[in-house]
């Protein structure tokens, strides 16, 4: 069956004799050549069709709704392809969302991977004693950092012609002196920055691989109350005894004396009064408690005293001769001797706090009353007890600038700090928050004592 519409232009030949269209849906009106009612003398059919004459057409609502189905038809296929192309949108955006799932769930593995890996942050990482406003305006810019080391970097590798021509050969001119564990330095790198080395002989108990995996270690352990650690070199070849390995530990160099020194009456103008030695044995604490809980595994210090409580230029404490426990050989000699590693690890976390006792107990009475001896100084702590006895022991300068209550706090976790038992010494994380609130009580005081005296100097002049 044939439809559309005939035109008029359609011409016919003159021996065209017999047309048949017929039964089909033709529109329009017939062609001039085909018209009956014309001179021609052709025969035409076209009964059936939607042609606009009146006899033997197809009723008109038939023919309209051919028309309709015809659009309805088109409509139906308008319809199949936008469907098609929303589905295809759906299919995209779900594979989208499970894609970006995917990599959330991959980056999440990522971030724990990192927490067993790098330090975990648990006290406030502000340096005590200066505000975040303070510290934000100051610009502080260590030597770590004029060296391009940036947080928990990775651990650079000095050479050893690096650091012979830092000190010049390791002149006497600097030599700082012989801490706990090694010679220290003082070098000058080629870019300004001033650093300190401490040298030392090691055992070569370990492995030149597994030695730079603890010392790698080591540099993990950023903390504003601790001496930055920069790098290291190991040089085996200048030495004889090949049974040992020179080591050389490179830290950023503090240059504003030490703790004890701010303690003693050698220097009136820089002795430290209450409030600013309760911000030093603040800083040290924070340190020493996130060497015990702030990284996995933890690590004990072993070598605190207040000449290894160094100063920066702002005054700011700064623990130092941390960490030695990781690459020395305690662990292993313990080990030979019986005591396992947790029964080892424990006794040092608990001397650690036997240790910060001494400290607070310097704090409290001076550095030259302390060097005559831990013995004595464990008989004056029954002193303690009465006002007579820490007018007596307790220095002058606290005396003169600390409130009673302040006083009494620090006196007490000192008692518990010394106790010859370790199971009934505190924790770290009690020996801070003890001296925090003893710093709060002092800051109290100090700030009702200003307002006295501004009340007394007003009062004094109306009069």
């Amino acid at each position: 069956m044939l439809s559309g519409s005939l035109h008029n232009i359609i011409k016919c030949g003159e021996n065209l004799g017999f047309v048949d269209i017929s039964r089909n849906k033709f529109t329009g009106s017939l062609p001039s050549c085909l018209d009956t009612n014309s001179s021609n003398k052709r025969v035409v059919k076209f009964n059936g069709n939607c042609l606009s004459m009146a006899n033997e057409q197809q009723s008109l609502d038939i023919c309209k709704e051919d028309n309709v189905k015809k659009k309805h038809s088109w409509g139906h296929v308008v319809w199949i392809v936008i469907g098609v192309i929303g589905l295809m949108v759906i299919f995209l955006v779900i594979v989208a969302l499970v894609r970006l799932f995917f990599r959330k769930r991959e980056h999440q593995r990522e971030t724990v991977v990192l927490q067993h890996t790098v330090p975990k942050v648990i006290q406030d990482m502000l340096p005590s004693g200066i505000s975040s406003e303070a510290l934000a305006n100051a610009r502080i810019i260590t030597e770590a950092s004029k060296i391009g080391t940036q947080v928990a970097p990775s651990c650079r590798v000095f050479s050893i012609e690096e650091l012979v021509e830092a000190t010049n050969n390791f002149s006497e001119l600097m030599f700082l002196g012989e801490g706990s564990i090694g010679k220290v330095y003082k070098g000058r790198l080629q870019n300004g920055s001033h650093i300190a080395i401490r040298a030392l002989s090691l055992f070569k108990k370990y492995s030149t691989r597994n030695l730079k995996v603890r010392l790698d270690l080591l540099s993990k352990l950023r903390h504003p109350h601790l001496v930055g650690f920069l790098g290291y070199c190991i040089n085996d070849s200048s030495l004889e005894d090949s049974a040992c390995s020179k080591v050389f530990l490179v830290h950023e160099y503090i240059s504003n004396g030490n703790f004890r020194a701010h303690l003693s009456e050698c220097s009136p103008d820089q002795i430290l009064k209450w409030s600013d030695r309760l911000a030093v044995l603040i800083g040290t604490a924070k340190a020493v408690h996130f060497l015990h809980t702030g990284v996995i595994p933890a690590s004990s210090s072993s070598r605190l005293r207040t000449n290894n409580i160094l100063f920066d230029e702002h005054r700011i404490a700064k623990l130092s001769d941390y960490g030695m426990s990781i690459i020395t050989e305690e662990l292993e000699q313990l080990e030979v001797k019986g005591d396992g590693p947790k029964s080892w690890h424990m006794k040092k976390l608990a001397d650690d706090v036997y240790d910060f006792g001494f400290i607070l107990l310097e704090a409290l009475v001076g550095p030259i009353v302390t060097g005559k001896g831990e013995a004595f100084l464990l008989n004056e702590m029954k002193s303690f007890g009465s006002q007579d006895g820490r007018q007596k022991i307790v220095d002058p300068m606290v005396l003169t600038t600390c409130s009673q209550e302040s006083l009494s706090l620090v006196i007490s976790i000192t008692n518990k700090c010394i106790s010859m038992e370790p199971a009934n010494r505190p924790s770290f994380e009690d020996v801070l928050w003890n001296l925090q609130y003893a710093a709060q009580v002092q800051a109290i005081a100090e700030s009702e004592q200003k307002s006295e005296n501004a009340s007394y100097d007003m009062s004094f002049k109306t009069t």
